[in-house]
């Protein structure tokens, strides 16, 4: 039987983005599995996304959305004080999410950010897809990407690494992880074809010794193929209950400021994914 979970890192402030939707309930369930055991204090913000122009025809609708928007994180908030968690609650309007959630980050400055992977489809969705991946993108703040029904364990990481500073840094925080949950590590580096292979097996030669002078025991492997299929599959074979990635890798940026890879990864994961940033003293 498994034992509470304890606390991966100092996290004394979660901010929690949510829309309601099913698939943001993972997030949720995340922060207040994390809150309790790290002491954090919980803020729970919803961005109520909106057209200025439908707002002036039906200011009714709007007004009824934002009541129930404002219903439903009291109901999380409450579940946070049953559990003995300070929360606070925050409703913004904007026209464009993943900047409201950036902005609203910036002021609290989270520890970490935790959001779920995709969001509602209707008039006024509030996270789709493409929200997590900008708010990555912008943040300066890690973020946990959470899928719907995923546990929270850290106990068997999964780091990926293709050498790039951001990928350092991710392993950086997997191994600090690591050592403080006492779990299980796995390091992978994916080369696109044969002629990537030899970079591969640098990589993760290189994160076995620093591995080995920190006295954390570690699983390396030099896969071949897509990188983010390999990823994913490397991820379920094994049982990995949590992926830690940079947020950009050597392939440079997309148009959404995010690498494609880790963004395909956390798209098709089915455990929650760490995704770290360089903090500006590392670039």
């Amino acid at each position: 039987m498994e034992g509470p979970l304890v606390c991966p890192s100092r996290l004394e402030k979660l901010l929690v983005c949510t829309d309601g939707s099913p698939d943001s309930q993972g997030a949720v369930r995340g922060a207040l599995a994390l809150a309790q055991p790290c002491g954090s204090k919980v803020f729970f913000l919803q961005v109520l996304e909106f057209n200025p122009e439908l707002e002036a025809r039906v200011p009714e609708v709007v007004a009824i959305r934002e009541t129930e928007v404002r219903n439903y994180l009291e109901s999380c908030r409450a579940e946070a004080e049953r559990l003995e968690i300070p929360a606070e609650i925050l409703v913004r309007r904007s026209e464009t999410a993943s900047l409201a959630i950036v902005r609203e980050a910036q002021k609290i400055q989270p520890d970490l950010i935790i959001m779920g992977r995709r969001g509602r489809s209707r008039l006024f969705r509030l996270m789709m897809g493409n929200v997590t991946a900008r708010v990555i993108g912008y943040s300066p703040f890690n973020v946990l990407v959470v899928p719907q029904g995923a546990p929270l364990k850290y106990q068997n990481i999964l780091v990926a690494s293709d050498g790039s500073p951001h990928s350092y840094a991710a392993w950086d925080e997997a191994l600090f992880i690591t050592r403080r949950m006492a779990a299980s590590l796995l390091a992978v580096s994916v080369a696109r074809d044969e002629g990537e292979l030899e970079i591969a097996r640098t990589i993760v030669e290189r994160l076995q010794k620093e591995a080995g002078f920190q006295e954390v025991p570690l699983v390396t492997r030099v896969l071949i193929g897509s990188p983010y299929e390999a990823i994913v599959q490397a991820a379920r074979d094994t049982g990995a209950d949590l992926i830690v990635m940079g947020a950009l890798g050597l392939s440079g940026l997309t148009s959404l400021l995010m690498g494609s890879v880790t963004e395909r990864v956390i798209g098709r994961s089915q455990c929650p994914v760490l995704v770290i940033k360089l903090r500006k003293q590392e670039v």
